[in-house]
């Protein structure tokens, strides 16, 4: 009898205890429960490892392979013109030689279909011209409007050079300067030069490199008078105010040409549209008593 008591006993400290563990650590547990059901979900609904990358980098892997094999198949000559005109254009969303030649065939082939269900072969070869010289020409558009940004910006810029080196910047110090103040395609071609001496070119091949990339003759003209400037030791700001000065009666004298060409830009629409309109509102009305009277 006192062998039951004394068991029954144990037995109900050791439920007490064991209930107040429960009790104390039951959030816990719980916790740890969901962390476990969470930590098996995951691993039952985890992807591929190809397939957690972005979008745009799982289509560039893609991509990439036949950019390869274009450039590859394409020949040197080639792509070196194709490169030529995109570095002129500023490499426009990013192309290469290889993808601007994908895109070409692949705008030949969306024309070809489309003259195709127009069952007219007149229309089929012009739409296939229109796709094969659509991209040349909009890369055309492209470099001319990256050339007319870079000389509508220039004089602003070489007026900030200036103004930096007169004040005891070096020409390295103002083209920082120049690169930290403003914005746009030549100043992204500034801020090149100036990694590529940084990185330790000379600065004359990297003000060349420049020239030969942006193709403007105005920069061209600016760059070459620095290489020479730097050559035989001139100052440099009586260089960049000669410049800066050269720049705006070069720009100067070219919107006199164009203002003078207004008048011969205007004389075919004047003649197409404008003259027989005239015409018609005089004479119409005579005509039509003459003829009434015949």
């Amino acid at each position: 009898m006192e062998t039951l008591l004394v068991t029954g006993f144990f037995l109900t400290i050791a439920s007490l205890t064991m209930g107040i563990i429960h009790m104390v650590k039951r959030d816990r547990l719980t916790v740890l429960d969901r962390l476990d059901s969470l930590e098996r979900d995951e691993r039952s609904n985890q992807l591929p490892p190809e397939l957690q990358l972005p979008l745009m980098q799982r289509i560039q892997s893609f991509v990439k392979p036949v950019f390869r094999n274009i450039s590859q198949r394409l020949p040197r000559q080639k792509n070196q013109v194709y490169e030529n005109k995109l570095m002129a254009a500023g490499y426009p969303h990013g192309m290469d030689a290889s993808s601007f030649v994908l895109l070409k065939y692949l705008s030949v082939a969306v024309f070809a279909v489309m003259g195709l269900i127009s069952h007219n072969v007149t229309c089929f070869v012009v739409l296939v011209f229109i796709g094969y010289a659509g991209p040349d020409i909009y890369l055309k558009m492209q470099e001319g409007k990256r050339k007319e940004s870079m000389l509508k910006s220039l004089p602003d810029i070489l007026d900030l050079l200036s103004v930096s080196v007169e004040a005891g910047l070096s020409f390295d110090g103002a083209l920082q300067k120049v690169v930290e103040k403003s914005e746009g395609p030549l100043t992204l071609e500034f801020e090149k030069t100036l990694k590529e001496i940084n990185l330790g070119t000379i600065r004359r091949e990297a003000l060349r490199s420049m020239a030969e990339r942006v193709n403007v003759d105005d920069i061209r003209s600016f760059l070459g008078s620095v290489i020479q400037a730097d050559q035989m030791g001139v100052s440099m700001s009586n260089v960049l105010r000669i410049q800066s000065n050269q720049v705006r009666n070069n720009r100067r004298m070219r919107v006199e040409e164009q203002a003078q060409k207004a008048p011969v830009k205007i004389l075919l629409p004047l003649v197409l549209f404008i003259f027989p309109t005239i015409l018609i509102v005089l004479l119409g009305p005579a005509m039509i008593q003459i003829i009434d009277s015949l």
